[in-house]
């Protein structure tokens, strides 16, 4: 951040694995006080010891998230960085998806972020400074089958912050949204396991609802053409590191040659076309 800010807290969600506890260890190695934040603190003892601060933080709980803001505004006057980073992917075809799994899907990934938002931004602006971190996804900006509600999540993250940039930059605020591809984390696993869960194995959508639970795991542990352009979590949070101390940060950054590669491609293809690359890597429902 530039020299006149007068908060260095940084507070992280989804700490407690993956891309938020990468992202919280090169913070704090950079100086930042971090706050390290998952809804299980126990869960990040080892950040504790690398320098962080750990608070309680349900991304899905009203009481939870205004604790911790406010914890953080008790210390520092404000929150210096908000790294919206908890989220998680519900896969599975559109039908097959139970209802209370789509809004708990928008729950961690779309209203939690919001309301984080909204909690810190009124000290941010009598500060006359912040910068509120966003992680969307290449898969806010292309969709592939069988993960509609994840994506339709992270285009509502796209477009929240980009109308966000906009109402908050003339309070010296910056709002950064953060596109990762392919990142080797238990993403993969936890996905699969959440289209198990809808129904992989009921009905016209069996096979299909099996083939994405499977090509996601192994894109994840097994790698292939995309997985070997993936990343590391910490490649992630180099680049987060990076524009929180830009002094004029880009609005989006993607991250990954995986994003770089597909982003590309879905941007040269008609939609006709994008659908018969996606019929080519998934058995299409009905055929």
């Amino acid at each position: 951040m530039s020299s006149s800010t007068t908060s260095r807290a940084a507070l992280v969600t989804g700490c407690s694995s993956g891309i938020g506890r990468a992202t919280a260890e090169r913070l704090a190695g950079a100086g930042w006080t971090v706050y390290a934040t998952a809804r299980k603190p126990e869960a990040l003892g080892d950040l504790e010891a690398r320098g962080c601060r750990t608070l309680a933080l349900d991304v899905t709980d009203e009481a939870s998230m205004a604790a911790a803001v406010a914890a953080v505004e008790a210390e520092h006057g404000a929150v210096g960085a908000l790294v919206n980073n908890a989220g998680y992917s519900q896969s599975g075809a559109i039908e097959t998806v139970p209802m209370e799994r789509v809004r708990a899907q928008f729950e961690t990934n779309v209203f939690g972020l919001v309301r984080l938002c909204q909690l810190v931004l009124p000290a941010m602006r009598r500060a006359r400074t912040g910068r509120i971190v966003n992680l969307s996804s290449m898969g806010g900006r292309l969709v592939f089958p069988g993960g509609g509600y994840y994506h339709a999540s992270k285009y509502a993250v796209e477009a929240i912050s980009d109308a966000l940039r906009f109402e908050v930059k003339g309070f010296g605020i910056a709002v950064i949204i953060i596109e990762p591809g392919l990142i080797r984390t238990e993403f993969g696993s936890t996905a699969a396991g959440g289209v198990t869960e809808a129904g992989e194995g009921e009905g016209d959508y069996a096979q299909f609802n099996a083939h994405v639970a499977h090509a996601t795991e192994s894109v994840y542990e097994s790698g292939g053409p995309i997985g070997r352009l993936g990343g590391p979590p910490d490649a992630v949070a180099k680049v987060i590191e990076k524009a929180l101390s830009a002094r004029r940060p880009r609005p989006r950054y993607t991250v990954t040659a995986s994003a770089k590669v597909l982003l590309a491609q879905r941007a040269l293809l008609p939609d006709r076309g994008w659908d018969a690359v996606m019929r080519s890597q998934f058995p299409q429902p009905g055929r």
